[in-house]
């Protein structure tokens, strides 16, 4: 599984950090994904906060 986020949606809410911080962080006011590839273990936890995210600029592959 794959995992980005469009910086041009991200109102930089932070929800996915809270979620996951393993595998996002904040970056000048907006979320990044640390990985690309997302190890074993965080699956769920990143469809959690793509579901969850308010702009659904989460993009998961």
């Amino acid at each position: 599984m794959k995992v980005r986020i469009d910086e041009d949606l991200c109102v930089g809410c932070g929800l996915c950090v809270n979620t996951c911080a393993d595998i996002f962080e904040m970056k000048d006011d907006k979320a990044i994904a640390k990985v690309k590839v997302v190890p074993a273990g965080s699956e769920d936890a990143v469809k959690q906060a793509k579901d969850e995210c308010p702009v659904e600029a989460i993009i998961v592959e």
